[in-house]
């Protein structure tokens, strides 16, 4: 029968992805993180268990994961917030790359006896670090936003821009080659025109094109134009001797202020994630097992001499940028390791005759170990400073202000901004977590990320124009600190505040705010009146009594604000309340005490 044996693309994709299923959520289970497991995968099938030999196919296919990720990564960054990191990429990022190149230059001629060309080409490739690895160890413990996650981001960006006059100054390192750099001109020229070319794509052309795909409602066809638009980007970069990756980014950053830029995360989301593991599977496959054990010396003493040089000359460039210690040292410990832009400078070198295949091995050998060595690393980072601050974001209030200002936005705020929404009314939203900042805008909620206990940012926020600050913080003392501020610098505001419980709700009154709600009241209500009626009771009978203990509690709660909090006890139960032991008691108890505290809940006795 015709196809009885399967070829051999089909074997390579069944071991592939039986590799990632086995190795990633082995490795996430016990620590040490999925890329480790994509790498240990790709050992076992290549070099070691010679399932597959040969990872240059794969290698060409996964370096999409690379690309993937980039745009990924420049949808999250506005063009004017990329503006804000220039001091750090043109900064930080290029004495990294200078300075990292020049220390592992002198080492590789000096201690290691290459020659002046071969050195200057291994100094500079080990400089550059993995784009793939880092970030995807930053993403995966959720520290790409963090303070050491930019300073992390900024190096590894200025390095992908490096690639390029690097491969540039190759020709002038070969041997017998006579090239002049007449061409430099123009190819420069070139790459400014493909960066202009994709700007102005990115600006006019792009969401016109998403805007029309959208409206036929073909789901397939909007994930073939993210696709498109992510490869296509990459290309126009590739062919004008820019880094797909850089390409990719660019593409990222132009659709950053898109309608359209979550739609397209989700779509590129899934192909991101298998072709970055397939990434590292490959890296693991190349592993060339004869080369180490050769070499096995020589490797073992260069592996972390280049992790601790590298780290080394990171942490003093971010310490006399301003940085503070423990920021430095996580900068450092995730940037140690070689990158996958070194295997392209090798490889491009070795075809000019600058390296040999054996030194090319080597290196090759070199990086893919010190990439592996990456989140063990990150491990020794957090075992060395303390913990870090909570997550971080820009504190961006363009286009803010509205007749409402809601300053938190959790499970309260949520429910009661659809309200709101529903009417008709715009609001501002702030909240000073990252996370339900950014979970918040995927549902598409626009919240601006912002401390609502600093008057700056209540300011930014547009308080002054608005008509009711309504406060849904979930912390008591954080929501009181709010309503002092308010109150007194803005005391014409209206204030409409979630309390705690009974005791901050009097608190509230007190203050003298114009409305409060106990975050619980009302669906506590609601879950009674549903019981009864699940008992049986008419819905009739179930509203009445429900309206019946709230007009009660509201009662009560007056006579609290004038008396004290234990006051009114006598109006909690419309009839009397014998409590009843569910199990005969097996010794003698004293009588239940029912008073009540709190929001009308019932304490009572140890048993002596």
């Amino acid at each position: 029968m015709a196809g009885a044996e399967a070829p051999g693309f089909y074997v390579e994709t069944v071991v592939l992805l039986s590799g990632a299923v086995i190795a990633a959520p082995l490795f996430k289970r016990i620590g040490l993180g999925t890329v480790l497991g994509y790498l240990a995968a790709g050992v076992i099938i290549g070099p070691v268990g010679r399932v597959i030999t040969g990872a240059e196919e794969i290698l060409h296919v996964a370096e999409l994961g690379v690309v993937f990720l980039l745009f990924l990564i420049g949808l999250e960054l506005k063009p004017a917030r990329l503006w804000t990191l220039r001091r750090d990429i043109f900064g930080l990022g290029l004495a990294q790359v200078v300075i990292t190149g020049l220390v592992l230059s002198a080492l590789a001629r000096y201690l290691a006896g290459f020659g002046f060309n071969a050195a200057v080409t291994i100094g500079f490739g080990l400089a550059l670090s993995s784009t793939a690895f880092a970030l995807q160890v930053l993403e995966e413990r959720g520290e790409i936003n963090r303070r050491h996650g930019r300073k992390s981001f900024a190096i590894l960006l200025f390095q992908d821009m490096a690639i390029v006059p690097l491969l540039a100054l190759l020709p002038f390192l070969a041997p017998f080659v006579a090239d002049d750099g007449s061409n430099a001109l123009n190819d420069f020229l070139i790459a400014i025109a493909a960066v202009a070319a994709l700007v102005f794509a990115g600006r006019f052309l792009l969401n016109p094109l998403f805007q029309v795909i959208g409206n036929t409602g073909a789901r397939e066809a909007m994930i073939a134009a993210a696709l498109l638009v992510v490869i296509g980007s990459a290309l126009l970069m590739s062919y004008a001797g820019l880094s797909m990756a850089m390409g990719a980014f660019l593409a990222g950053v132009m659709l950053a202020e898109s309608s359209y830029r979550h739609e397209l995360e989700a779509d590129i989301e899934p192909f991101r994630g298998l072709l970055l593991g397939l990434f590292f599977m490959a890296i693991g496959i190349s592993l060339e097992i004869s080369v180490i054990m050769e070499n096995w010396v020589a490797i073992l003493l260069a592996v972390p001499v280049l992790m601790f040089t590298k780290a080394a000359i990171i942490y003093a460039l971010c310490r006399s940028f301003g940085i503070e210690h423990d920021v430095a040292m996580r900068t450092a410990l995730v940037l140690p390791q070689g990158g996958e832009f070194g295997f392209v400078l090798f490889s491009t070198a070795l075809t000019m005759n600058i390296l040999d295949a054996a030194t090319a091995s080597q290196l090759v050998c070199i990086v893919t170990l010190s990439m592996a060595l990456t989140p063990v690393s990150v491990l020794v980072g957090n075992l060395l400073v303390r913990e870090e601050d909570a997550e971080e974001m820009e504190e961006d209030f363009e286009d803010a202000g509205a007749d409402v200002l809601m300053v938190g936005f959790s499970r309260f705020g949520q429910i009661a901004s659809q309200v709101l929404l529903a009417g008709g009314y715009d609001i501002t939203m702030i909240d000073h977590s990252a996370d339900r900042v950014r979970s918040a805008q995927k549902f598409g909620f626009r919240v601006y990320f912002g401390d609502g206990t600093r008057k700056d940012v209540l300011e930014a926020a547009g308080i002054k124009r608005a008509k009711i600050v309504a406060v849904c913080t979930q912390k008591k003392e954080i929501t009181d600190k709010i309503v002092d501020l308010v109150q007194s610098e803005y005391p014409n505001a209206k204030l409409f505040v979630r309390s705690y419980d009974r005791a901050h709700t009097l608190e509230l009154r007190a203050r003298g705010v114009d409305y409060e709600m106990r975050e619980t009241f009302k669906s506590g209500l609601e879950f009674g009146k549903k019981t009864l009626e699940a008992l049986g009771n008419p819905e009739s009978l179930a509203q009445s009594i429900l309206e019946d203990v709230e007009k009660r509690d509201t009662e009560r709660l007056c006579i609290q604000q004038a008396e004290g909090i234990y006051a009114g006890g006598h109006m909690l139960h419309t009839r009397p309340v014998t409590p009843e032991p569910l199990t005969k008691p097996r010794r003698e108890s004293k009588v239940i005490d029912t008073t009540a505290n709190g929001d009308g809940n019932v304490l009572e006795e140890d048993e002596t």
